[in-house]
């Protein structure tokens, strides 16, 4: 028999079955939210892993076709590496699981989450975070939960948590909030420009609603819970902190660290490292974990002399920003380049246009999410942090980072009727040293702009950062983290966004999480700071779109047709719209609803092609002169070509004002020629004049 255990959320039931599925892993829940149903494992090796200084923590979020009752695309019609939304969904759950376990601890773990069954309505993304954190509560797995999660949408100025497709469809705001039973351990949001103060509201609105699931899953803990099994603990001994101490004093530490140049900082510590080698040469116990003594003896000073001191590792103030640079036009002839500069961080972002049509297709579970007109991608080669290694293509950090951006800039791109195109901007990481992901927005933001994408406003983004002292008063808020600050601090907190307000978070931290001051303040500098970039140093690289896009962009001309006219142009087996393409050299896309998009670099071309659309989709008046080519002479009169599949014929009688013994006399194949439509004749069939054109 296996316990069940329910509990209403949003106005759906939240089931969890525990002991009846994968009894083998350490813990392991089958979640049901609605008809959402998701295998959430917690397992854990039995021993550590030898030679490493990290907790190796892997998460999972395995996406099966079958749960939205879809075979698989592709040639051999099985689920294959994992989707971007997977890898999304992987980042967002270990997010706020990895701070809560020990430091010292180095077994693997893995935390599996498989859909099985999605209900549109019932975000499998969320039921995972719920079960992840369940079945790794209820573990004997050393965790210092439970957490819970919820997602908040803003629907006509109202919240709506947990919110159906329908309301996500409307919502200005896609957020979605991590909670331990006293603080906020994750934010995740994608905005359209919602004001600070609301957003601040959304966060701990849903904190609220955690604290709620977090009783439930405390009664299932209480029930079900296994003991937690000790562990060999990596914890760095007393002893060698004191004995580094002795070697290398503090104010030495300090002044290796004291230093804005990255490259030269990682020269003193090495040296440092060396000394310390030479002097434990003897005892290799202490030389296995020196180096993570030299860190998290760098990690000490950085944050004393930043909590204490109030002193930045480069020397700056706390809420200063690092030297800024932008411009834009660097790269010539593609359609549109910016690179903005923070310090030793340097993006350069490319845009590139396209028809509709070259939008991504997207197979996923999202049934209502099927292209993607606007990409983002990010990359992160190894020399922007002055290192070698082969490039492997991109990883979970490349594919969340340009996630991040294209997030933050999506709320200010024109609607596809205004602006018909595809969009992608991909972000070269040229220098890395703390928060590129934010760098990218501002680069994005412009160089969408140089292209000549009409987009609502510029979208800036900064990176907020945290030291934390004894207690939850002790704390200092920093503005723009360099790479050093990231890792010895305890929160990466990224917001974008524009004058009106933000368009998306991303929070990192590494601590138990963070109080209602803590995340008002972090929000409040990086309102100040996104400004002062818009305003000093973006605006003044580009301060608003270009009226038109680029030289080698191509150019879209749309119409509107008859949809019961589609056919026509498109012709049997696509022979009409084909040759039209072959003869003009463009790209043509026809909607359903009758819109036409024409798209090419040749004006001259474009507008050909349009004519000829025209032709086809109009019915032949009267009076109206129209231009043709020989395509057929027979005994009694010659067919002309209007537009490919649009035919018409001029009779013998009709070819001069002069009698005519011999078609070819006039006309040969492949002449154009001027003629004015006469109407039907007996038979029904439209007939034409080129004598009686009007000279």
């Amino acid at each position: 028999m296996y316990k069940k255990y329910e509990m209403e959320l949003a106005g759906r039931t939240l089931r969890v079955d525990v002991d009846r599925v994968a009894k083998q892993a350490n813990g392991a829940v089958l979640m049901h939210y609605g008809d959402t149903t998701v295998l959430c494992t917690a397992t854990a090796s039995e021993k550590p892993r030898e030679g490493i200084d990290f907790f190796p923590l892997s998460v999972e979020y395995n996406e099966r076709m079958y749960a939205v009752g879809k075979i698989p695309g592709g040639f051999n019609k099985r689920e294959g590496k994992a989707s971007e939304n997977a890898i999304l969904t992987c980042r967002v759950i270990d997010r706020p699981m990895r701070p809560l376990f020990p430091k010292d601890y180095r077994n693997d773990v893995t935390l599996e989450n498989l859909v099985l069954s999605v209900d549109q309505d019932c975000a499998p993304e969320l039921t995972a975070m719920l079960g992840a954190a369940i079945a790794t509560s209820i573990s004997d797995i050393p965790f210092d939960g439970p957490i819970s999660a919820t997602q908040v949408g803003l629907v006509d100025g109202e919240f709506v948590f947990n919110p159906t497709e329908a309301q996500k469809t409307a919502s200005d705001l896609s957020l979605t909030v991590a909670s331990t039973k006293e603080k906020v351990i994750m934010i995740e949001a994608g905005a359209n420009e919602v004001p600070e103060q609301q957003m601040i509201d959304a966060i701990f609105a849903a904190h609220e609603l955690n604290q709620k699931v977090i009783s439930f899953i405390e009664t299932i803990v209480a029930e079900c819970g296994k003991p937690k099994h000790s562990y060999e603990s990596f914890a760095v001994p007393e002893e060698l902190f004191a004995a580094i101490r002795e070697i290398v004093p503090p104010e030495e530490m300090e002044e290796a660290v004291f230093t804005d140049d990255k490259q030269t900082r990682e020269e003193n510590i090495r040296q440092i490292t060396e000394k310390l080698e030479e002097a434990f040469a003897e005892n290799e116990e202490w030389l296995s974990v020196l180096g993570e003594a030299v860190y998290q003896y760098q990690k000490k000073t950085v944050r004393k002399m930043i909590l204490k001191d109030h002193k930045r590792p480069d020397g700056r103030a706390i809420d200063q920003i690092r030297p800024l640079a932008a411009e834009v036009d660097l790269i010539p002839r593609v359609h549109g380049s910016a690179m903005f500069t923070r310090g030793q961080t340097q993006i350069c972002n490319i845009t590139t246009l396209a028809p509709l049509s070259d939008a991504q297709r997207l197979d996923g579970l999202d049934e209502t999410e099927t292209s993607k007109r606007y990409m983002h991608h990010y990359n992160f080669p190894s020399y922007s942090v002055g290192e070698t290694r082969p490039s492997r293509g991109p990883g979970r950090r490349e594919i969340g980072h340009g996630a991040l951006a294209e997030r933050a800039l999506v709320p200010v791109l024109p609607d596809e009727s205004e602006f018909p195109y595809a969009i992608r901007t991909v972000s070269e990481t040229f220098e890395s040293n703390g928060s590129t992901s934010q760098a990218s927005v501002c680069a994005s933001s412009m160089s969408l702009m140089a292209a000549g994408v009409p987009i609502k406003s510029a979208v800036a983004g900064i990176s907020a950062g945290l030291v934390t002292g004894e207690t939850d008063d002790d704390y200092l808020v920093l503005t723009d983290i360099q790479g050093l600050e990231d890792f010895f601090g305890d929160m990466d907190f990224k917001v974008a966004g524009t004058h009106k307000g933000i368009t998306a978070i991303q929070m990192d931290i590494k601590i138990h999480g963070l109080t209602r001051p803590i995340i008002e303040e972090a929000i409040a500098a990086t309102r100040k700071a996104r400004l002062y970039i818009i305003d000093e140093v973006m605006n003044k690289a580009i301060a608003e779109p270009r009226p038109e896009v680029g030289k080698y962009a191509p150019k879209i001309i749309q119409m509107q047709i008859d949809p019961q006219k589609i056919g026509d142009v498109v012709g049997q087996r696509g022979k009409t719209i084909n040759a039209i393409i072959d003869q003009t050299g463009v790209k043509i896309d026809i909607e359903d609803d009758g819109s036409v998009s024409i798209c090419g670099t040749d004006a001259e071309g474009m507008e050909q092609a349009r004519k000829l659309i025209h032709i086809i989709v109009t019915d032949f008046e009267a009076g109206q002169v129209l231009e043709g080519k020989v395509i057929s002479i027979k005994e009694f009169g010659a067919f002309l070509e209007f537009a490919p599949g649009k035919e018409g014929m001029v009779h013998i009688s009709k070819l001069a004002k002069e009698r005519v013994n011999r078609v070819e006399d006039v006309l040969t194949l492949g002449d154009v020629v001027k003629v004015v439509c006469l109407g039907k004749d007996k038979m029904g069939r439209f007939s034409f004049s080129m004598k009686d054109v009007a000279e």
